[in-house]
């Protein structure tokens, strides 16, 4: 394969980039992921291949193959070796960098570098920071959440239900379907310094309960809410708002993660009204194909 100098690229990894599967570093929906490496959000969809070119340079090359990034990717998850080598008549755009961290490098090649900047190209794309927390980070997060599901799960079996019930508000009562910032269940307004209870990060909760209700009346941007595969029938939801993402199975509890609340993930009860909401939301998502 070739970039844009004409440099071979030695293909490291891949993912891909269409409105049900995106890299959520790079934004809460299909089009701003499309945004932030600067292409068209078309509708089929890219495959982002991330390489080294002969000098050890990362590069990340957009290709509209994306048929041939989903079998590589499958085969890889298989523990398959697959020669991904697109046509160069599939690249769409070569972009420095890698927006994403990679943990592998070429073998015989310098380590993996920025390429020397030129005139007129973009700044190297970088994956986020993660010492710092942000949207990026808290995207990353709630992507996590959903692959370790099981143990953040077992987690709120352990504490036990009464515990769970002081604890965790319920998506069903009014405190957390109108986001009005009203003490959460299983407070006492009367306890703790009024500051605190000012900051309380159930509040950002309840916002993101209430933008998700608004989905569903006036659809967000594609990709804002995604369903995937989940063991015993259900369906996995992902949804991002501005400041919020949330991880939910349609058979089960929520998780809230804040950009307002760094590294904290928020559990929400499942209750009377939770299990409609995701019902309704996975039937407005899009899903991998």
């Amino acid at each position: 394969m070739a970039t844009a100098d004409d440099d071979a690229l030695y293909v490291l990894t891949a993912v891909l980039l269409t409105p049900a599967q995106f890299p959520s570093a790079l934004g809460d929906d299909y089009p701003a992921a499309c945004a932030a490496l600067d292409l068209e959000p078309y509708a089929e969809g890219y495959g982002l291949v991330l390489g080294q070119d002969g000098e050890g340079a990362r590069w990340t090359v957009a290709i509209d193959d994306v048929s041939l990034v989903a079998v590589a990717i499958a085969s890889w998850d298989c523990g398959m070796e697959y020669d991904l080598s697109p046509d160069e008549r599939s690249v769409v755009a070569a972009l420095p960098g890698w927006p994403l961290a990679v943990a592998t490098a070429s073998p015989d090649l310098p380590a993996p570098h920025d390429p020397e900047p030129e005139e007129g190209v973009r700044a190297p794309l970088t994956p986020p920071d993660d010492a710092v927390w942000g949207p990026a980070q808290r995207r990353l997060g709630a992507d996590e959440v959903a692959l370790q599901w099981a143990s953040w799960r077992a987690q709120m079996d352990d504490e036990g239900a009464e515990d769970a019930d002081r604890s965790v508000p319920d998506a069903s009562r009014p405190e957390a379907d109108a986001g009005t910032g009203d003490t959460p269940a299983g407070a006492d307004p009367g306890d703790g310094d009024p500051d605190d209870l000012a900051r309380d990060p159930y509040d950002g909760v309840r916002r993101a309960i209430a933008e998700l209700r608004g989905y569903l009346e006036d659809a967000p941007p594609v990709g804002r809410v995604r369903s995937s595969f989940a063991t015993g029938g259900a369906r996995m939801l992902r949804a991002d708002g501005p400041g919020w993402s949330l991880v939910a199975r349609t058979d089960d509890m929520a998780f809230v993660l804040l950009d307002d609340e760094p590294r904290e993930v928020l559990p929400v009860a499942r209750g009377p009204k939770l299990p409609d909401l995701l019902e309704a939301l996975d039937a407005m998502a899009v899903r991998p194909s």
